[in-house]
């Protein structure tokens, strides 16, 4: 692989381009996994190594050097993932949408951006129509169709000031020409650059139109405030996508964001509830992806981010997004990008190991670990999805608070490589039990609980009533991290009150009763 991979490097630096670290890493990996699959699926006639960089990589990171992109940015007839992905790569800031009528390679565009971890990605099965109903800010398209034909397509949707980027060849002057002749009433060229790949032949042109007047408002609409209580001051207008077919490509994704496996693939979740976005747009804005709303409910004022994009559903469809019965607008996040869990040695402080599979109690020991500062939030990979809607729920913005991690699996964890304290029923007491100052925490998998390797670490347990088989393991963990943490304020190990109703069991038992 390193020879590739510093080939590969060394063609974009002799474009004048300079990956980072991740950025190379990431196309290194998009053009291992074409090639791995083009020939099953015919992704590419290019094959050709230098060719594959310079004409697909290289060319398509190119753009993002000559122009500022928008953002949503919708790459009709994505292909194999050119220009979108190398886009992606270089501005993963930028919303991008790929739209793709072939299945097969709807498909490899997921496994890419599953693969190179990508969010802030949308990925269309579907040919762009007049009908199109995404906010997008701008379309971007390599040698699809002629530049009036594209500009005719998208001429219903996109939006005053809103961009078309064409990649072309160096011969496109006779349909730049009829392009302008046709729609220069309703867009104008914006840019028209003639370059040359450095150091090699390859002549490419870019040109870019812009859309003088407003599309016409056939998929969106603004929200009004027209159901606002008497009294109450009308909110401004907000232009947002109308949505009224169960069969719309972002309801359907919608729908993916109420399951893990959807959360993973499409990089984004849902937010619900009031406090929990209020605490998201004002802490975190950057994380905001989109907002929902019920059409015919009054939309509350809230500080919404600038061009953040909104959707009108329709009622029957909302309901089955507002999975708690919020009766609220529903806010997408963007996921947060975590780093993997490194094993080989003791890091100081606290480090919770987190191998539940009820998302609730995912949820549930997040905002205990964010509530007593633990160090780092590992997410084994028995682990449910840390935004599924249920610990979405159950931690609120402490997801975007709690330091998080990717670990291993519950089945590779020694206690003779790290210094692991267990939690277990038939462990020793707690209560006397003095932290060490570098530490990593597990409690078992409910049900299970702990693997027969880790039953010989450290094991400790929290004293309970006779009768009572075991604690639920997200407040079980609460417990040992509240008693880490007060002994660690204190500079003294912690002495429970719990001890309290250990040598008195009936009493303990008649104060759970009463409580």
């Amino acid at each position: 692989m390193r020879p590739g991979f510093k080939a590969m490097i060394a063609l974009f630096e002799r474009s004048g381009i300079a990956l980072s670290e991740q950025e190379a890493r990431r196309f290194w990996q998009f053009h291992t996994h074409l090639r791995e699959r083009n020939a099953e699926l015919d992704l590419t006639r290019i094959t050709h190594f230098d060719n594959m960089v310079l004409k697909h990589y290289v060319d398509c990171a190119l753009v993002t050097e000559f122009v500022e992109l928008p953002s949503p940015l919708l790459d009709i007839g994505s292909g194999a993932g050119f220009p979108g992905i190398p886009i992606k790569i270089r501005r993963p800031e930028i919303e991008l949408i790929l739209a793709e009528g072939r299945r097969k390679r709807v498909d490899f565009l997921q496994e890419v951006c599953d693969l190179l971890g990508l969010s802030g990605v949308t990925i269309l099965h579907a040919t762009i129509k007049p009908d199109f109903d995404l906010p997008v800010q701008g379309v971007i398209t390599r040698a699809v169709e002629t530049i009036g034909r594209t500009l005719a397509r998208v001429e219903a949707f996109l939006p005053q000031g809103g961009e078309v980027i064409f990649m072309k060849g160096p011969h496109c002057d006779e349909e730049l020409a009829e392009a302008l002749r046709r729609l220069g009433g309703t867009y104008e060229l914006k840019r028209d650059t003639a370059y040359v790949i450095p150091q090699t032949p390859h002549r490419r042109r870019l040109i870019v139109f812009k859309r003088r007047e407003e599309a016409r408002p056939r998929a969106r609409r603004p929200l009004t405030a027209a159901a606002a209580p008497h009294g109450a001051e009308a909110a401004p207008p907000l232009e947002a996508a109308a949505i009224s077919s169960a069969a719309n490509p972002f309801f359907k994704d919608l729908q993916k964001m109420t399951r893990a496996r959807g959360i993973k693939k499409l990089g984004t979740a849902l937010f619900w509830g009031a406090k929990n976005i209020a605490e998201v747009l004002a802490d975190f804005p950057a994380q905001a992806a989109g907002i929902l709303y019920c059409e015919g409910e009054h939309r509350p004022e809230m500080p919404l981010p600038s061009g953040l994009p909104a959707y009108v559903l329709a009622r029957e469809l909302f309901r089955q997004i507002d999975l708690f019965d919020t009766r609220y607008p529903v806010l997408i996040v963007r996921l947060p990008s975590m780093d993997s869990w490194s094993a080989a040695e003791a890091q100081p402080g606290c480090t919770l190991l987190v191998p539940f599979q009820d998302p609730a109690n995912v949820g549930a020991v997040i905002r205990t670990a964010a509530a007593f500062a633990v160090d780092r939030v590992v997410l084994l990979q028995e682990a449910s999805h840390p935004f599924h809607p249920k610990a979405v729920r159950a931690a609120g913005s402490t997801l975007f608070r709690a330091p998080l991690l990717e670990g291993p699996s519950i089945e590779t964890l020694r206690p003779d490589r790290l210094p692991l304290i267990a939690l277990s029923p038939t462990g020793r007491d707690i209560g006397p039990f003095r932290f060490p100052e570098r530490f990593c925490l597990i409690p078992g998998l409910e049900g299970p609980g702990l693997t027969e390797v880790l039953a010989k670490a450290e094991t400790l347990s929290i004293p309970m009533a006779p009768g009572v088989e075991s604690l639920n393991a997200a407040l079980a963990a609460g417990i040992a991290l509240y008693l880490w943490r007060r002994g660690l304020d204190s500079g003294r190990p912690a002495v429970p009150r719990i001890q309290e109703f250990t040598a008195n069991p009936g009493r303990r038992s008649e104060r759970f009763q009463k409580d």
